[in-house]
């Protein structure tokens, strides 16, 4: 089989969710039904394959992607297991941003949920062609067609259902073919192995033909051929359907949809011939976008007969090997013993050994070739996000940009032995999860580690004392706040030193504050005669450094411009040292005069509850500063969203099932940084000054 045919028949996708949706499950399923496992593992009992980590078994939550490999009709199926919980969404990010086909998995009870909305949009960034799998229809309350309504009005998406479900809840047997016209049932007795066709049931006749009429019907707005037969009443042939679905599903106009039950074994190999007909090879991703060395876009064919280029998504720290690098091969092949180029370290990297991964099992490989997901041992230079290719060559495909930790928590060594230990395992920890940095408290010389919630920061301090083995305190969760300015203000700053070798730097800076959220931008308005070009990345990066510690408690300092609007040079005195003191005295200056204030993380609360604890959920909102944005009825339950400051969130679990005899549950997700209302800032910040 030639290369190029080679590479049509592999698939690389990713099976994302909102926690609890079964995606896990459905992925043990396609291992066993694929012949990949010979067991299947079950979320529950902590013997999932994909959910190796200690702290996913005993968690029953997936935290880590995983990679594997399976065969499906002489297909190759690369399927990544992503995490579906709020803290983890930078793991999402990153496997989306590599791969070129998505299942959504659904549960047919929640229906779409919030963490199914987030990992959506962060599918439609990266215009990723999906599939979507109703799960759980064995479930009490699963409704098929509400789950239909639910993605059209909250995902924005076009749902094409493929597939009806027969029965529902504890009565669920099966599934109809609207597009092959049959039932399909899973024998109990193989474990759903055996896929029983048989004709559909008479009374299923009249809302099948209504299905079917409605898929025609959605089709021909994507597909001219579909469109004439439709309107001439001729029948459409199985293939000219499927060649419609696919063609509308690589375009992002549909998303084909399908049901069943992972759990209970039902509807697994339809959704994987699904997989193999309707989403895209590495062929139907024909370029890649990049810029070259000169910052100009560029774009790469795809294909193992181009030039080798590749980009390393996510690493992992090894207790066996050194680190793993985990790479998408876009171009060409990556073979061991060869050197490469990291255009963004601009450092040389040798290739001394590659894996193909199944979970956490390995397998060594010589070669990963365009279109491939593997891993490379022990790289030295290359960090995630960064673009590998040949020696020789230059091309740094497009980056991918991770959220800001918003909560962190003081750690320290519980002996002096233990001090080194624990920094090295924490610099290896924030390598591998761009969401976690590692700072020190200017204040306190404490080292603080942050994350995207809780429950992050929890798996964090867990991998730390049992899987790295490294005795350390933790302290009470803090908020991550940042500081803004108000109004304008100007100042000057001025370095001189006439003793030893000169030095002599002037600015006067404007700061002025920004929209909330804009972070910060730099602009000069003085001329070559005021202050030469040569200094002006140093003036920036003064400013830049500066941002970094706020005039009230020394928080980061954001949504803020700041403009270079006169200062003076001498020529021979005047250095770039001394203009990025300079610069960072005026900033000082400006911004403790232009009325700073206190920014705190707000987050996006989803609170599902029986009728009955509307008004307890509601008022304990509102003791926590909480501001209502909505109450919606969905059958015997009210799901009530809010916006709230993270600070107030902490131990929300707790109160909340007390409020509701632990009948509600919640999700909540990173929203905005906002203004601390006067008086709470002032109690906080008198609380960090120790006043």
């Amino acid at each position: 089989m030639s290369a190029q045919k080679e590479l049509l028949t592999v698939r690389n996708i990713g099976i994302m969710a909102h926690i609890d949706a079964g995606k896990t499950t459905t992925t043990e399923r396609i291992l066993y039904y694929t012949g990949r496992s010979y067991k299947m593992g079950e979320v529950h009992d902590g013997n999932a394959v994909m959910d190796w980590m200690e702290q996913e078994q005993e968690r029953g939550i997936t935290i880590t992607a995983a990679a594997t490999t399976c065969l499906w009709k002489e297909h190759k199926i690369n399927i990544i297991d992503t995490p579906g919980h709020v803290d983890f969404t930078v793991e999402v990010e990153r496997s989306l941003r590599v791969l070129d086909g998505v299942i959504a998995v659904f549960c047919a009870v929640g229906g779409v949920e919030p963490q199914s909305e987030t990992v959506w949009r962060q599918a439609d960034k990266y215009a990723i062609p999906r599939l979507a799998f109703v799960n759980k229809m064995d479930r009490v309350g699963a409704n098929f067609d509400r789950c239909l309504q639910m993605m059209t009005k909250r995902l924005g998406a076009i749902p094409l259902p493929l597939q009806m479900p027969v029965g529902k809840e504890s009565d669920f047997t099966g599934v109809i073919d609207l597009i092959e016209e049959k039932m399909l049932t899973f024998s109990e007795q193989t474990l759903g192995q055996e896929v029983v066709e048989t004709a559909i049931p008479d009374h299923y006749r009249e809302a099948f033909t209504a299905a079917r009429m409605t898929l025609l019907e959605k089709l021909a707005d994507f597909d001219e051929g579909v469109m004439e037969k439709y309107l001439d009443d001729k029948p459409v042939s199985v293939d000219e359907i499927y060649r419609a679905v696919r063609k509308a599903t690589l375009a992002l106009h549909v998303v084909p949809v399908l049901c069943g039950s992972a759990f209970k074994n039902k509807g697994i190999q339809p959704l994987l011939d699904a997989v193999v007909r309707y989403l895209p090879s590495p062929v139907d991703i024909p370029t890649v976008d990049g810029i070259d060395r000169n910052g100009d876009p560029v774009q790469r064919d795809t294909g193992v007969q181009e030039k080798f280029c590749g980009l390393v998504f996510k690493l992992v720290s090894d207790l066996f090997v050194e680190n793993l690098a985990f790479i998408r091969v876009y171009a060409g092949s990556l073979k061991v013993g060869e050197k490469v180029f990291n255009p963004v370290q601009k450092k040389q990297e040798k290739i001394s050994k590659l894996l193909k991964l199944h979970a956490n099992k390995r397998e060594e490989v010589k070669e990963i070739k365009a279109g491939d997901i593997g891993a490379i041992v022990g790289l030295r230079f290359t960090t995630t996000g960064d673009t590998l290719c040949g020696t020789g060559d230059f091309v740094i495909l497009e980056r991918m940009e991770f959220p800001e930790p918003v909560i962190g928590v003081a750690i320290e060594p519980r002996s002096k032995a233990e001090e080194i230990k624990l920094k090295e395992t924490l610099d290896k920890i924030a390598l591998e999860d761009p969401s976690f940095t590692v700072g020190t408290n200017a204040e306190t010389g404490q080292t603080i580690i942050s994350g995207m919630g809780e429950l992050h920061l929890e798996i964090i301090v867990d991998r730390l004392l049992n899987e790295f083995k490294v005795a350390a305190k933790v302290g009470t969760p803090q908020v991550a706040y940042k500081e803004t300015i108000e109004s304008a203000a100007e100042a000057e700053g001025r370095f001189e030193q006439m003793t030893g070798t000169a030095q002599y730097g002037h600015v006067i800076l404007r700061i002025e504050p920004q929209e909330r959220g804009s972070g910060f931008a730099f602009s000069s308005e003085v001329d070559e005669k005021t202050i030469p070009k040569m200094y002006l990345t140093a003036i920036e990066r003064g400013v830049k450094d500066t941002l970094d510690s706020g005039p009230l408690v020394g928080y980061p300092l954001t949504d803020v411009k700041v403009r270079l609007i006169g200062g003076s040079y001498d020529e021979d005195g005047s250095t770039e040292m001394a203009f990025g003191v300079a610069a960072s005295m005026a900033l000082r200056k400006a911004a403790g005069q232009a009325h700073p204030h206190l920014l705190e993380p707000v987050m996006d609360l989803e609170v599902v509850t029986p009728e009955d604890y509307v008004g307890e959920v509601i008022a304990d909102v509102n003791t926590k500063r909480g501001k209502i944005t909505g109450i919606e009825a969905e059958t015997d339950r009210q799901i009530v969203r809010a916006h709230v400051p993270l600070a107030e969130m902490f131990g929300y679990s707790t109160s909340l099932r007390s409020a509701t005899q632990g009948r509600a549950h919640f999700s909540m997700q990173f929203l905005k940084y906002d203004l601390v209302p006067g008086n709470k800032a002032e109690a906080i910040i008198k609380k960090i000054r120790g006043i």
